[in-house]
C-alpha cells in the first residue's frame, strides 16, 4: 500500500487499519507530520520516506515508485477499505491469472456526520489497485489519477472518505484545490471566460442536485452542490485575474 500524509493523525489509523493483514508493504511519503501521524505509521510497520510535497501528481508516483510488491494500492491518508471492498481486493489478487485486470477501480464514496452520502459525488470511481511497473500517475493538480496500461475492472464495496468533519472546512479546501488548478491552467496557456465565471458554478451545483440527486442525501448533500458550485466559481475567476496578470 502507498500513501502520501503530512500531520494526518486524525484519519490515517483507519486507513492503516483498513489494510491490516492484507498489505505486504506499506510505503508512506511524509511531508514533515508533527501530530502523532509517523508514530502511527511506525506501530502499523510502514516504511517511511520523507519528501517536500512535490504537488498532488509527483508526490503519489514518488510513492508507488518506492513499493516494491508486484500490486500497488494507493491510498489517500483520509481514505479507508471497508469491509467487502477489503474482501474483494483480497480476492482480486489472490486470483489474478496473466491476462486478467491490470488495475482495479475502487467507488470512493464520502462518510460526514456518521453516514455515507449515498448520492452526493456518487459515483467516483478511482483507479487505485494496480499491477507495479504498469500504472503511473497522471492528471493535472489536484486532479490526479492513476493511469493504467492494460485492462481496468471495477470492485464491489466502497472505499470510505473521510474528506472533511465540517462544510467550513470543505470550502476551505476547495477554495484551495480551486487556485492551484487555475495556476495550473495558466501555465497551460489557457485564459478565463466570463460566460464559465457565470455558467460552471450553475452548472456544476445542478449537476450534484439533478443528475446525481444530492438532495436525498438531506441537508449534507444541499451543502455538497453548494461546494462544488463554490469551486467551479473560484477556480474561473482566479483563472480570470491570474491570466490578465501574466499578459
Amino acid at each position: 500500500m502507498a500513501v502520501v500524509c503530512k500531520n494526518n493523525a486524525g484519519t490515517i489509523g483507519r486507513t492503516l487499519d483498513s489494510v491490516a493483514g492484507l498489505a505486504a508493504e506499506i510505503v508512506a511519503v511524509d511531508g514533515g507530520s508533527t501530530d502523532g501521524t509517523l508514530e502511527l505509521l511506525e506501530r502499523a510497520g510502514a516504511r517511511v520516506v520523507s519528501s517536500p510535497w512535490l504537488g498532488f501528481v509527483k508526490t503519489k508516483q514518488l510513492a508507488i515508485a518506492r513499493c516494491t510488491r508486484g500490486w500497488v494500492l494507493l491510498l489517500d491518508s483520509d481514505e479507508s477499505l471497508e469491509p467487502t471492498l477489503a474482501g474483494g481486493v483480497r480476492a482480486a489478487l489472490e486470483g489474478w491469472s496473466a491476462g486478467g485486470p491490470e488495475g482495479f477501480e475502487l467507488n470512493r464514496k464520502v462518510f460526514y456526520n456518521g453516514r455515507f452520502l449515498n448520492h452526493a459525488w456518487q459515483p467516483e470511481w478511482r483507479t487505485r489497485l494496480a499491477r507495479r511497473g504498469a500504472c503511473e500517475m497522471r492528471g493535472t493538480d489536484p486532479h490526479d489519477h492513476m493511469h493504467v496500461q492494460g485492462r481496468v475492472a471495477r470492485l464491489a464495496g466502497d472505499l470510505r472518505h473521510d474528506s472533511f468533519a465540517s462544510f467550513e472546512e470543505q470550502f476551505r479546501k476547495q477554495v484551495g484545490y480551486a487556485r492551484s488548478m487555475a495556476d495550473q491552467l495558466v501555465a497551460q496557456g489557457q485564459r478565463g471566460s466570463y460566460l464559465r465565471l457565470v455558467g460552471s458554478p450553475v452548472g456544476a451545483c445542478l449537476k450534484q442536485l439533478v443528475l446525481k440527486g444530492a438532495w436525498r442525501d438531506g441537508w449534507a448533500g444541499w451543502l455538497c452542490a453548494a461546494s462544488t458550485a463554490g469551486n467551479a466559481l473560484v477556480k474561473h475567476a482566479v483563472l480570470i485575474e491570474r491570466a490578465r496578470k501574466s499578459r
